[in-house]
């Protein structure tokens, strides 16, 4: 029988096996995900398929860039546990795909975890025993990028510069991985932010016994202050609280265009599992 794509894509992401491996199962039990899976016990990805359904929020996250600086990557690969994050293998698959997704000049998971990547892929959480997962890449082409990855390689960051050097891009890069600014200046803070910080500020006791001219002035206020820590230009430059950020920038002939920062397993939900009950599930298993 014809297997669709998106039977292919179930299986695969059950188990986080290649497609064409997986597209040969299903046909082989006409289509049945759940007879797939027991077809590829008998392979040797199969102890990576049951570790697929784990939550990988662990990890590290890696940069590269060109060098002209004029286009870098950032990938995150996760692993199960900051100990498997430090395993000498696990580090070796984070570079190669770092160095395929930077060769590719891509921002595709999909483009860079071809068949052979997902085999070795396969191979280390056989080896490891943890799931493991690509799980994003950022692209930055620009006129300079300078990069940063902080020494636990837990957070990373790029910056675009105009009209100044990799050495100042990379200072602000490192910049941006310790403060982690939202916005590049205060005029691009989306308005519903400003308008949600704004009801905050009102709503707070001091507020409410204040005439309304002054209220306004101390609202106006706070909402300075807000835009000013929360962007990168306006910020004290971590090498020197004396100097913003935007005026360091300046002073090299240059400025901020964009930045991008990547921590490892932001945005992930852990679930929380009770340790008895997680032996318990294995035994069973």
């Amino acid at each position: 029988m014809a297997v669709s794509a998106k039977l292919v894509k179930e299986l695969r992401d059950r188990t986080g096996l290649g497609m064409m491996e997986c597209k040969k199962a299903l046909k082989a039990v006409d289509g049945d995900v759940d007879k797939a899976i027991e077809e590829l016990r008998k392979t040797s990805g199969m102890k990576a398929a049951k570790k697929a359904g784990r939550t990988a929020a662990d990890g590290i996250v890696l940069a590269k860039v060109s060098e002209d600086g004029t286009y870098a990557v950032i990938v995150e690969v996760n692993s199960e546990t900051d100990f498997a994050a430090r395993e000498e293998n696990f580090l070796n698959f984070a570079q190669a795909v770092t160095d395929a997704a930077f060769a590719a000049k891509t921002a595709d998971v999909a483009v860079v975890m071809t068949e052979e990547m997902v085999v070795v892929r396969d191979a280390l959480v056989q080896k490891i025993g943890e799931n493991v997962s690509l799980r994003r890449i950022t692209l930055v082409e620009g006129e300079c990028i300078g990069a940063y990855v902080h020494s636990n390689k837990r957070i990373a960051s790029l910056v675009s510069v105009s009209g100044a050097n990799q050495e100042v891009a990379r200072d602000v890069a490192m910049h941006v991985s310790a403060t982690n600014p939202r916005v590049v200046n205060k005029e691009d803070m989306a308005a519903a932010e400003v308008e949600q910080e704004k009801a905050i500020i009102m709503a707070q006791p001091d507020m409410a016994s204040k005439p309304v001219e002054i209220a306004e002035k101390m609202v106006i206020g706070r909402i300075s202050k807000f835009l000013a820590e929360n962007s990168l230009v306006e910020q004290a430059f971590v090498k020197n609280p004396e100097q913003k950020v935007g005026q360091m920038v300046k002073a090299a002939g240059g400025s901020v265009v964009s930045f991008v920062r990547l921590e490892v397993g932001e945005g992930i939900e852990v679930k929380e599992v009770d340790f008895a009950t997680e032996v318990a599930a294995q035994l069973k298993s």
